[in-house]
């Protein structure tokens, strides 16, 4: 049995949209739920693969390996995670900032922003659930992520000021920001390669197909599902890099880089571990 992390959110619904679940010829089993806890339960092995947040595999490198060809990053605009504050981010110095309890990689990429390109570093940090009106009510800002910043967005973008955090990311480093990976556990990996080439060959079908038709199909289905026009949602997607490129490698090596020397990561994850199908496992650095 393959357990497999299924992130509830909709920037991973094109691996998943097209994705034909009974014709798997291993036994998978898929467990949705969100990126904190999806990395949580992958760290405790009862998770063997699928997306996790970049942070997560960093924690765990040792552990894990990548997929090749596979990831959810941006340069420039990602559109669903948001830093929404009651004054310009160059006044949050000192102040209190709500996070969402809901991911890994977006909590550090913020305090790496806040502190390397703003040289705020007097913030206090709050993690909640990701409830707007209550993170604001108590707090200077806030930070949401997924279908819960969207929805903030639409709602609350003329009231307050709403950073993109990847936008900000690309304006200091001119590199994309990687904000899930692909990972399997190198043992499971040891144990099932047939599986997860499987599951890897399924995921880039769907992905692929999924862009064919400039996301016309997908967006339909999601604004019927979590309201906004079809045309929000095809550019949403259309933003979104999903191919793990050299460019994005590079962009996410800066960030462990940073996050090691803000001491938020103990050890240095300096080098990227990615499955070569047929070949075995290189290292990107």
């Amino acid at each position: 049995m393959i357990n497999v992390g299924e992130i509830l959110y909709t920037n991973v619904h094109p691996f998943f949209y097209h994705l034909n679940r009974n014709q798997f010829q291993h036994d998978v089993s898929f467990v949705p739920s969100i990126p904190a806890k999806l990395n949580e339960a992958m760290a405790q092995g009862k998770i063997d693969v699928g997306a996790i947040s970049s942070f997560a595999y960093a924690q765990n490198h040792e552990d894990y390996v990548l997929m090749p060809d596979l990831a959810v990053a941006a340069k420039g605009e990602v559109g669903s995670i948001f830093l929404f504050s009651k004054v310009p981010i160059e006044q949050l110095n000192d102040k209190s900032i709500a996070l969402t309890h809901s991911s890994a990689t977006s909590i550090h990429l913020l305090k790496v922003i806040m502190r390397r390109f703003y040289e705020h570093r007097g913030n206090t940090y709050h993690t909640v659930p990701p409830i707007y009106d209550e993170m604001m009510s108590n707090h200077d800002a806030c930070l949401l992520i997924g279908d819960d910043a969207i929805e903030a967005k639409r709602r609350e973008e003329h009231q307050v000021y709403v950073y993109d955090l990847a936008n900000l990311w690309t304006a200091n480093t001119s590199l994309p920001m990687t904000f899930a990976v692909f990972a399997m556990r190198k043992d499971k990996l040891a144990e099932e390669p047939e599986g997860m080439e499987q599951l890897l060959q399924e995921w880039k079908s769907s992905e692929a197909k999924t862009r064919r038709d400039g996301y016309e199909e997908l967006a339909a289905h999601v604004s019927k599902e979590y309201g906004g026009p079809p045309s929000f949602w095809k550019q949403y997607f259309t933003n979104l890099r999903y191919q793990f490129q050299e460019e994005d490698q590079k962009g996410l090596l800066h960030f462990y880089t940073l996050l090691y020397e803000e001491g938020y990561l103990h050890d240095k994850a300096d080098e990227l571990k990615v499955w070569d199908v047929g070949v075995g496992i290189h290292s990107i650095t």
